[in-house]
C-alpha cells in the first residue's frame, strides 16, 4: 500500500454524497482520476483493506424492531434448537454460551411483519423447543461501533414510514456498489426503480436520518484481539447512567446496553470485551468490576457460532417464513 491509497482509504471513509459519479467525486477530492480511484478501490477490496461502498442504515429509523433474546434448552438438542431458530432471515446472530441460558441470538423484523416482533419470538421458541425464552430488547444504547446496523436514533421516536418506492430503493441500495463509473445505472437495471429515483430517494433518506452514512468501512485489523466476552452486570437503577459511563470509557468495551431484567436474571447492563484470549477477557471485567464497585457480574463466552450475517431489510424471504408459518401465526395471534 502506498500513500495514495492511504489517501483514497481515507476518502473512502469520509461522508460522500449520493451522486450519480461517486468515484469521481471521490477522485476530485484526492486529486485522482475516476478511473484510477476505480482501479485503486478494486485492488484494495481484493486485498482486504476495505469493504464496499455502502449506505449505512438505521434499523429503528427504517422501522425495523429488533431483540436480544436469551433461551435455555435442553443441551443435547440445541444444535437443532439453533437450526429451527436459524431458518427465520431476521436472525442474523445466534451463539452457544456458558450458561444455563444457552443460546443467544438477535432477531430483526420488518415493518412489513403482519406478526411483530414479540409474536416471532414466540413461535421461534417454540420451533426451537426452548425450555425458556427470555427476550431483552434494548432499552438504552450507551455505546456501540460505526459500522452498526443497531439503531443510533432515539428509541422513544416512532420512525417515518418509507414509501413503498423508498422501500424498493432501499432493497436495491444494500446491495454491493458496483465498481463502475455510473454505480446507480447499473443497480438499477432490470428493475423496477430508475437510476434518477433510487438516488432521489436515498437522498431523502439520508436527510431523515434513516441513512446515517454513505461511506466504504475499512476492515478492522487488530492482530491478535480474537477473543471476545459479554460482561453482564447488576447494577442498582439509580447507578446505571455512571457505571454506564465508566464502562463505555474502557477501549476494549466495543458495546454497552441497558436491557430488562427477569425474575430468574437479574442482569440488566451489557457490554461486549474484546481481547486477545478468554483470560484477557476475564482480566479486564474484573478491572471493571473494581473501577465501578460493582460486584454482581458474569463473563458470557460464546463456544459455539451458529450463525453470523448481515440483516437483508425489506428481504422477500421474510414475508416468505411468515407464509410459511401461518398456521402458526394464527394460533400466536389468537393468544
Amino acid at each position: 500500500m502506498d500513500q495514495r491509497d492511504r489517501e483514497l482509504l481515507g476518502a473512502l471513509q469520509g461522508e460522500i454524497p449520493f451522486v450519480s459519479t461517486p468515484y469521481a467525486f471521490i477522485g476530485q477530492a484526492i486529486d485522482m482520476s475516476e478511473k484510477e480511484v476505480i482501479k485503486r478501490t478494486e485492488r484494495l477490496r481484493r486485498d482486504g483493506f476495505v469493504k464496499p461502498l455502502t449506505p449505512h442504515f438505521d434499523t429503528r429509523a427504517l422501522g425495523y424492531r429488533s431483540c436480544l433474546v436469551a433461551a435455555r434448552v435442553n443441551p443435547d438438542r440445541i444444535d437443532d434448537a439453533a437450526a429451527a431458530i436459524n431458518a427465520h432471515p431476521g436472525v442474523t446472530q445466534n451463539y452457544r454460551r456458558n450458561n444455563s441460558y444457552n443460546l443467544w441470538f438477535t432477531v430483526f423484523v420488518s415493518p412489513l411483519s403482519k406478526i411483530g416482533l414479540d409474536r416471532t419470538i414466540d413461535i421461534l421458541g417454540q420451533q426451537g423447543d426452548c425450555d425458556v425464552v427470555r427476550p431483552l430488547p434494548t432499552l438504552r444504547l450507551y455505546k456501540s461501533s460505526a459500522s452498526d446496523s443497531e439503531s443510533h436514533s432515539d428509541l422513544q421516536n416512532e420512525p417515518t414510514p418509507l414509501t413503498p418506492l423508498e422501500i424498493e430503493a432501499v432493497r436495491v441500495l444494500q446491495r454491493e456498489l458496483p465498481l463502475q463509473p455510473r454505480p446507480f445505472d447499473v443497480l438499477a437495471r432490470g428493475g423496477t426503480i430508475g437510476a434518477d429515483d433510487l438516488l432521489t430517494a436515498a437522498k431523502a433518506m439520508h436527510k431523515r436520518g434513516q441513512i446515517r452514512r454513505f461511506c466504504a468501512q475499512v476492515q478492522a485489523r487488530k492482530a491478535g484481539f480474537v477473543a471476545s466476552a459479554m460482561g453482564i452486570w447488576v447494577v442498582p437503577p439509580d447507578d446505571v447512567d455512571a457505571c454506564a459511563a465508566k464502562l463505555a470509557q474502557h477501549r476494549a468495551v466495543s458495546h454497552c446496553y441497558l436491557r430488562p431484567v427477569y425474575d430468574d436474571w437479574p442482569y440488566n447492563l451489557y457490554t461486549t470485551v474484546h481481547a486477545r484470549s478468554v483470560d484477557e477477557c476475564e482480566s479486564i471485567i474484573n478491572d471493571l468490576a473494581i473501577d465501578t464497585g460493582l460486584t454482581q457480574k458474569q463473563a458470557l463466552f460464546p463456544t459455539k457460532e451458529y450463525k453470523k450475517s448481515r440483516v437483508s431489510f425489506f428481504a422477500h424471504d421474510a414475508e416468505e417464513w411468515e407464509d410459511a408459518n401461518a398456521d402458526v401465526c394464527r394460533v400466536a395471534q389468537a393468544l
